[in-house]
């Protein structure tokens, strides 16, 4: 990390220190308020991604947000919130190279007013027949960056004290020695994003590999955490049906898929806002091109082709997993199975 901006007004927080420390050759820089350097439009995304720089702040105004309804995965409320805006990984369907002009990755240090935040909607939930989640990790990985930041390590061991609250990690990173190293905690979800191998090295830069993020989860599930599986989103591609069905194999041959939590089926698709700038981005890419088509305002593959791969992935998936325990999210409806 070559440069860090702070807010002045976390300078001396213990946790802007602790992390300082790990960056001695950093250049550090003061600044009144993060939007200063996160907001302007004149930024290169692009550029900025080659060598992003660290900033430090403190979050204001919510913390804890209603989620997209492809977030849901059979609980009660849901929710989630964002300790870490930006990922260290370069996914070219991510949505974030859309949403954000910066590249930079921009960290809140006040976690203890996200648990407060966090613990206040529980409360709210406290007598509802299913638990609200608390998903983390929609504008960030929720532990590529746990060794700098010590996230999960602060929040997950909170959540023994909300039994009617599920706290979700969403991740690809192989960053789980804070979850080895800590007592597992019944309520809580490490939720992998998984896609088949050539789909990694394709549009997953600097992700770790199928088979790095499965030995992950082995591990995890050795020691006792719950987990969560999910392909979103998938990606359509010439040998779609091959490769995610050898990728299915592939992880659910490795995990006890009667302890799996759930798996959830995600499409590609993106507003159309989002879209353009990341085409303009990356204007070469055959993930921008490759069976795509509008539909109020989103971009998503044609409900052909969607449709087409949603039954596929939820044949395979039904063969190893309950179907209970499936959740699926297409752009169109899908077509219903006569009784």
């Amino acid at each position: 990390m070559d440069i860090i901006y702070i807010e002045e007004a976390i300078l001396d927080h213990p946790r802007t220190q602790v992390i300082l420390e790990r960056f001695p050759k950093a250049e550090k820089l003061l600044i009144e308020k993060h939007a200063e350097v996160f907001n302007p439009n004149s930024q290169n995304f692009r550029i900025q991604k080659n060598n992003p720089s660290l900033i430090l702040a403190a979050k204001e105004n919510k913390k804890v947000l209603s989620t997209p309804m492809q977030y849901e995965t059979g609980g009660g409320a849901n929710y989630y919130f964002s300790h870490m805006l930006n990922c260290l990984y370069d996914c070219r369907y991510c949505f974030l190279q859309g949403m954000y002009r910066s590249a930079n990755y921009l960290l809140f240090v006040n976690y203890e007013e996200f648990w407060e935040d966090i613990q206040l909607v529980a409360k709210t939930h406290a007598n509802d027949e299913k638990p609200a989640w608390f998903f983390s990790g929609y504008d960030c990985d929720s532990l590529a960056f746990e060794p700098v930041s010590q996230f999960a390590r602060y929040i997950v061991p909170k959540f023994k004290g909300i039994p009617n609250a599920v706290l979700e990690l969403r991740t690809k990173s192989t960053q789980i020695r804070s979850l080895l190293e800590m007592d597992v905690v019944s309520n809580v979800v490490v939720a992998y994003s998984l896609s088949p191998e050539p789909v990694v090295a394709a549009v997953e830069e600097g992700a770790p590999t199928l088979a790095k993020r499965l030995d992950a989860l082995v591990k995890l599930q050795n020691k006792g955490w719950r987990l969560g599986i999910r392909f979103d989103p998938i990606i359509w591609h010439q040998d779609y049906q091959k490769n995610y069905r050898e990728m299915l194999a592939q992880v659910f041959t490795a995990l006890d898929v009667n302890a799996i939590d759930s798996v959830t089926i995600g499409g590609f698709r993106l507003p159309k806002g989002f879209y353009k700038i990341m085409r303009k981005l990356h204007p070469e890419h055959w993930l921008f091109s490759a069976g795509l088509s509008e539909s109020e305002g989103m971009i998503a593959y044609t409900q052909e082709i969607e449709t087409q791969m949603f039954e596929f992935m939820l044949d395979q998936t039904r063969q190893y997993v309950a179907e209970e325990k499936v959740y699926a999210y297409p752009s169109y409806p899908l077509p219903t199975t006569p009784e």
